[in-house]
């Protein structure tokens, strides 16, 4: 709310949180490793096949997020497919710099600022987004525990965490987008005692509502289904694969190759799923090391293939963000003040 003073990230204990996650998964990923040994693995990477695939496959990655966005962005008014291509660049790029997770607020905010849309409307489709986003993940999940089982339940278990993340908002999206009058009465009713708060809350929540327009059906849900398979099964798997071949690691068949390719996809999208410090230094790195080791690969050869993983994804999807950044005339600062706007809000 206005005239709430910023409060410094230091002082903010989920920021400690996320680093504390980071720091310990961090340390089971180079516990009983020959640090050595992973260094030689690196040396021996085959740089041109890493980046000539992984590099495009990420800016694919982010045009086709901007092409299923649209459909939910497209019942609030049509938006422009560069623009929504930068937001999306911006918000992972904020994902990799600064914490809480603050890009899914800050491509709110970006897009909403390009288009001259509601932020709060823009937040709604957003929030949708997330929702197909973690069913696609629970559904990857289930198709890996189809294919080759899950011994020691570490897929089940995050499968069984992330659907109420699935569920609840969904519950929550259908109510208001069904009884949008019935969630502001309750709304006024419950915050009756803070006549001010009440009236910010409803006017949020009545543009809020305006974002849900792709709850409608139609070929708008083909669309977001076709391309949540492109973004979670095709494209997504193809920088694991590149890491595979740039370090050359012998995974038996073809068939078993792309098998780790989405195993190691499914365990890092439900390890990243947990809070943990801006860019998922750590946790992203004993994820990969988990999945392959289940296939055979030496720790050290796991880890080096994290290593190389995260490091292109890292940098390729802050380097584009920080160059739109740089052609629309944005400075980081300005990133920074959005999310913290829309904490206080």
């Amino acid at each position: 709310m206005p005239g709430r003073s910023r409060t410094p990230r230091w002082r903010d204990w989920r920021v400690w949180f996320g680093v504390a996650v980071t720091v310990f998964f961090g340390w089971l990923a180079l516990k009983d490793v020959d640090l050595a040994e992973v260094a030689r693995t690196i040396a021996r990477t085959d740089w041109i096949l890493l980046f000539g695939i992984s590099v495009p496959a990420y800016v694919m990655l982010l045009w086709l997020r901007a092409l299923r966005w649209r459909h939910l962005t497209e019942p609030i008014q049509p938006m422009p497919r560069s623009a929504l291509f930068r937001a999306v660049s911006v918000g992972f790029m904020a994902n990799n710099l600064f914490p809480l997770r603050m890009g899914e607020v800050v491509r709110s905010w970006y897009l909403a600022r390009e288009t001259g849309t509601s932020a709060a409307a823009v937040f709604g489709t957003v929030i949708l987004e997330r929702v197909v986003d973690t069913v696609s993940l629970i559904l990857l999940v289930c198709m890996v525990i189809a294919m080759r089982g899950d011994e020691d339940g570490v897929l089940a278990r995050g499968a069984v965490l992330l659907l109420p993340v699935a569920v609840l908002p969904i519950v929550f999206l259908a109510v208001l987008k069904a009884k949008p009058e019935r969630v502001l009465a309750w709304t006024r009713f419950l915050l009756r005692p803070i006549p001010r708060l009440a009236g910010f809350v409803e006017r949020l929540l009545a543009q809020f509502e305006e974002g849900l327009g792709a709850l409608r059906g139609g070929r708008h849900l083909l669309w977001i289904a076709f391309h949540s398979v492109l973004i979670w099964w095709v494209v997504s798997v193809l920088p694991i694969l590149a890491s595979f071949g740039a370090l050359g690691l012998d995974l038996g068949s073809p068939a078993r190759t792309v098998e780790a390719a989405w195993t190691t996809q499914a365990v890092v999208g439900v390890a990243v799923a947990l809070p943990s410090a801006p860019g998922f230094f750590g946790i992203f790195h004993w994820a990969c090391q988990l999945a392959l080791v289940g296939f055979g690969v030496p720790s050290e050869e796991a880890l080096a293939a994290g290593t190389l993983l995260h490091a292109v994804m890292w940098l390729t999807l802050t380097g584009i963000g920080l160059g739109v950044l740089w052609l629309r005339s944005t400075s980081l600062g300005d990133i920074d003040r959005a999310g913290d706007a829309s904490e206080s809000a």
